[in-house]
Order: structure tokens, then C-alpha cells, then sequence
């Protein structure tokens, strides 16, 4: 009699059947049991799970109970706001502190954009930094992890360069490469948008056939393998091939691009150079990137957030500036400059005075909480011991803690576990072969320092040939803490 589990996956439900199955004409097929587990999703739980979001009722009630924390918090900084300005005679009690009367939709903008070269009275600074209080800029201890999101970019020194010297980032990584830097800079969208539009309008003036606006709209927004695509989807032409060993092939990526805004190329180059910009652009786009974006315009314009927020306004009445997010540094600079204006006019306004408002109030951050209580005993170095509590008798958990991930030491542990266990078998033979102790050196040093192999890596540094040897791991993690440090010094050297 063979025994056979049947399962029925649903979206909502997984219905199941335990059965007898008959073998031979002498027995009898039969249902042991049956029955049905429902998953209780909501609508919004199911229309998710269908598009492949993986968003539950407990994120979804983490992000609201983090929005009342975050209301909470700037209705206390109003407060201790309000309550200090009353105390040094800023305002009273009938003080208006909102907008009020006809025509003044726009008034504080109008006050925050003159507060940072001109005099303004106490009461309307008063209503400034209240203004200020309510929105004090994007500010994160973590990486985006979304590609929606995109990437934060501190490139103002990079930024700075290319305006001075008159450089697209093609032309300024070319010449970093050409000195042997190792490392090349991010660039802010707006920057790789600069390069594309040379490119393509130098470039257009030679391939107008190609070069088309419609071609333009329909690779937009597009990465790497999308633009590529639509080369061949439409004009019947793949980007040019780029051969040679990594360095050598980026030397030459770069050297195209360095000649696209000078020199024709052939159309080939030139679709290679559009589809590697095109993919930066994407890459450096979404959320992050349009904050970065915002931060360049404002130091190169020589403005505040308040003063870029009210030209918008004179250009266009109606725009929506909700969704404009601006650094948290961009923030304290016109803070900065609005004290600095007005102290000039109003004694009132002391150091003391500045650093309560700004770092106790406004702008404080809270530290980020201890993740000590994370980490695991060992279970080797400890033990448990019974205490009294409250009257009650427990138990706790006493001895050595285990090394965090990040450590050295850890790391090391871990490249040398995977190196004990590597196996590596001949496709012809089926020969098996372990690594001797030299071996194992030259696999250490090379994952305790530049992080990830893969398997064809392995093989090469062994001095094999990839197609007549395999390795029991598809790849090998290596130690990212050195790998890490390794970047940093590269950046610097």
C-alpha cells in the first residue's frame, strides 16, 4: 500500500488529503484523512500577495504606529518651541502664529525667503521657526532598501569639479582612471542627465536616423539590459563589445564616453555609451536621488530652503511643494543663515538662546537604540544560575558573549570553515580533490581581503581549468569587514 500527501496551494487557503493508494489488484484504495487550513488575509493582504508584496498586518500596523510616534514627537517639539519663545517675549498668548487674512496662502514663504538677508520682526521669526519645526529634512542611519528608493549621493565636492572645470563625469572618471585611481565617485542625477543630453545631441548631429526623440521617450527610465534591447528591437544593432580584462574594459567604457561629446563614433560606441549612462541615470534615480538633487541646486544657487521654495511659488502658484524633501543639513544651513541675519537686529537672540532652540528642540535627535541585547551567549561559555526576583525564582542566562559578525575574528573563523570543507571534482574523472595546506593559504588571503569568489575564481587561482574541474560551493562569501576596509583605504589612496 503506498501512502500519498496531496496538497492543494490556494492564495487564501492550502487544502490537503492523506491517501491509501492500491498497489495491486488485492488491495483497496482508501482516504485516511482530509481537510483544509484557511489563511485569513484581507482584501488589502490578498490584492498585495497577488501582485507579490509582501506586506502584512503587522508592517502595516508597524508604519502607523511609527507615523503617531513621529506626530507625537513634532507636536512635543511645538510645544517646547512655543514655550521658550513666550519665555524670552518673542510672542504671547495673542500672538497669531498661523496664516491669516486674505491673500496669504503664501505669506511665511514670502517671511522665511526675506528672514535670510533682510530684518523681520520677532513675531514673524517666531512663526519661522515653527515653520522650520514642522519640516526639518530627510535624515537616515540606514541604506535604502528599495530600488524605488535609489541611492544617497554626497557628491557637492564631485559636483563642484565638474562645473569648474567644465567636465562630465565620463570626461572626470577617464581622467581619475588615467592617474590609477581605483575607486571612482557617485554623481548626482542632474550631473549624468547633463552628460546624457551632450551625448545625445553631439552624437545626433551623425546618427539623426537613430537618435530619435521618439527613440529618447522610449528607452527613458530604462537600466542597462532594457536600453540595450531597444537598440536591437528597433534599429537592428547591439552595442559595441568591450573585451579585456575587467580594468581594461572599464578603461575603455570610459574612454568612449570621454570622446562621445567631441569626437563621432560608431554607432555601435555609441549605443554602448547611451546604455551605460542611461543605466547611471536609472540607478541614481527614485527617492534619494531627487533629495540629492535638490541639496546641489541649493548650493549652487546660493539659496535657503525657504527661498527655493518661494521662487517656485512666484513661477507657479499652485505647485505642490508636499512631496519636496530637502537633507536635514539643508535645513540647519538656513537656520544658520536666518540667526545669523536677524541677530543682527534683535539682541534678543543669543548664542545660548540659539543652541537651545536648535539642539534641544528643533533639530534634537535621539541616539539610536542598543542592539547589544541581540547577541547570542555562547553555548560553550555559559551557563544558567537560578535568581530571586520580585519573590519568584528564575532563571538567567550568565558567561561570554558571542562574537558579533562584523568581528575580524569571526569573519576569519568563517573563510577558514568554508576553505576546510572546499572539495573540488574532476567533470571527466569524477576525480575528488581536497586542497592541501599551500592551497588553503591562497585561498585565504584572497577572500580574507577582496570578499566574494566564485567558482570559476577558485579554480583559475588553483591553477585548473574551469572545464575540467567543479567545486562543491557556487561561491564563496568572504571576510567583509577587511573587504570593507580595503574599499575605504582605496578611496583614500
Amino acid at each position: 500500500m503506498k501512502k500519498i500527501l496531496g496538497l492543494d496551494l490556494g492564495t487564501t487557503s492550502i487544502g490537503w488529503a492523506f491517501v491509501n493508494e492500491k498497489e495491486n489488484e488485492e488491495e483497496r484504495s482508501s482516504i485516511i484523512n482530509l481537510g483544509v487550513r484557511v489563511n485569513p488575509l484581507s482584501v488589502d493582504e490578498q490584492t498585495n500577495f497577488e501582485k507579490g508584496k509582501p506586506i502584512t498586518i503587522n508592517a502595516d500596523r508597524t508604519s502607523k504606529r511609527s507615523a503617531r510616534r513621529n506626530l507625537q514627537r513634532y507636536k512635543l517639539r511645538r510645544e517646547n518651541l512655543i514655550s521658550i519663545l513666550k519665555e524670552n517675549s518673542f510672542i504671547d498668548d495673542e500672538t497669531i502664529l498661523a496664516e491669516s487674512g486674505k491673500n496669504t496662502t503664501h505669506f511665511l514663504y514670502v517671511l522665511r525667503a526675506k528672514a535670510a538677508n533682510e530684518e523681520i520682526s520677532k513675531e514673524d521669526f517666531a512663526r519661522i521657526l515653527l515653520m522650520i519645526n514642522k519640516k526639518r529634512g530627510y535624515k537616515s542611519s540606514r541604506k535604502a532598501k528599495s530600488e524605488d528608493e535609489g541611492q544617497t549621493i554626497d557628491g557637492m565636492a564631485t559636483a563642484k569639479r565638474l562645473y569648474e572645470e567644465n567636465l562630465t563625469p565620463g570626461q572626470f572618471c577617464f581622467q581619475l582612471l588615467k592617474e590609477k585611481k581605483r575607486t571612482l565617485p557617485d554623481f548626482y542625477r542632474s550631473d549624468l542627465k547633463t552628460e546624457f543630453d551632450k551625448v545625445w545631441d553631439f552624437q545626433k548631429t551623425f546618427y539623426p536616423e537613430i537618435l530619435t526623440d521618439d527613440f529618447r521617450k522610449e528607452i527613458e527610465g530604462k537600466g542597462q539590459r532594457a536600453t540595450s534591447a531597444a537598440f536591437w528591437s528597433i534599429h537592428k544593432f547591439n552595442t559595441a563589445e568591450n573585451k579585456g580584462t575587467r580594468d581594461e574594459k572599464k578603461m575603455q567604457a570610459y574612454k568612449w564616453r570621454n570622446e562621445a561629446i567631441g569626437k563621432q563614433l560608431e554607432k555601435e560606441e555609441v549605443a554602448f555609451v547611451i546604455t551605460e549612462i542611461n543605466n547611471n541615470i536609472n540607478n541614481s534615480s527614485g527617492y534619494l536621488g531627487a533629495i540629492g538633487d535638490r541639496s546641489k541646486e541649493l548650493y549652487f544657487n546660493k539659496e535657503t530652503v525657504g527661498q527655493y521654495c518661494y521662487r517656485q511659488l512666484k513661477e507657479n502658484p499652485h505647485i505642490s511643494l508636499k512631496n519636496q524633501v530637502f537633507y536635514r543639513q539643508d535645513y540647519l544651513d538656513e537656520f544658520e543663515q536666518i540667526w545669523e541675519t536677524q541677530s543682527k537686529y534683535h539682541k534678543e537672540l543669543t548664542p545660548e538662546l540659539k543652541v537651545e532652540i536648535r539642539d534641544v528642540i528643533i533639530f534634537y535627535q535621539r541616539k539610536l537604540k542598543s542592539q547589544k541585547g541581540l547577541i547570542s551567549f555562547c553555548e560553550f561559555e555559559s551557563g544558567k544560575i537560578e535568581i530571586e526576583k520580585n519573590g519568584k525564582i528564575i532563571e538567567k542566562t550568565i558567561g561570554q558573549k558571542v562574537a558579533p559578525k562584523s568581528s575580524p575574528l569571526f569573519q576569519e573563523f568563517k573563510v577558514w570553515q568554508v576553505i576546510h570543507n572546499i572539495e573540488f571534482k574532476n567533470k571527466v574523472t569524477k576525480e575528488k580533490y581536497t586542497p592541501d595546506s599551500e592551497a588553503r593559504n591562497i585561498l585565504f588571503e584572497e577572500l580574507n581581503l577582496k570578499g566574494n569568489l566564485s567558482t570559476d575564481k577558485i579554480v583559475e587561482l588553483l591553477g585548473y581549468r574551469t572545464k575540467e574541474w567543479d567545486v562543491n560551493y557556487k561561491n564563496i562569501e568572504g571576510n567583509r569587514t577587511n573587504k570593507t576596509l580595503y574599499d575605504v583605504y582605496l578611496k583614500i589612496v
